[in-house]
């Protein structure tokens, strides 16, 4: 994977992944647990695709949900609603949590890594799409959501567990 471009410090944009970082001033298991809800995946996206969720509290690996998402609101595609499978890739409690959402044969995955720090926890939000096949590469645009998303997602994610 070849650094294409740092913005900043801590964060990284390269020719198969985006991330962004943000210090949070709660613990880490106050984080996750937003993660690890459907609900809070949809409460903090600011992408405004994501419209509900269905399913539980994530506990493992192999645990999956549904999310209601509306293309639209990129205002890049003509998908409108549709529905994807979230499964959860891999799970740390309180350290990391990665998910994929491989519709089709399309994996591009997105995941949160938490280090704890003296005031509260280092967020860093990203999303890779290197196992993505080249039938998807060539027709659709990456990442589907851009790094100032990222950015902002971390900002909602930030309001609601302080």
């Amino acid at each position: 994977m070849k650094t294409v471009f740092h913005s900043w410090e801590g964060e990284a944009v390269t020719e198969d992944r985006v991330e962004a970082q943000r210090e949070i001033k709660a613990a880490p298991e106050k984080v996750f647990g937003v993660l690890c809800d459907p609900k809070g995946h949809v409460a903090i996206d600011s992408s405004g695709m994501l419209q509900s969720a269905e399913g539980e509290p994530v506990k493992d690996t192999g645990d999956a949900f549904v999310v209601h998402m509306d293309r639209e609101a990129l205002g890049d595609m003509p998908l409108g609603k549709y529905d994807v499978t979230v499964t959860i890739t891999e799970f740390e409690r309180d350290a990391h949590i990665e998910w994929t959402v491989a519709e089709g044969g399309l994996d591009h995955r997105y995941g949160y890594r938490l280090e704890p720090t003296e005031t509260g926890t280092r967020v860093t939000s990203y999303c890779d799409w290197s196992r993505t096949g080249e039938q998807y590469r060539s027709v659709l645009t990456f990442p589907v959501v851009p790094q100032i998303s990222l950015r902002a997602t971390l900002g909602i994610l930030a309001r609601t567990v302080e």
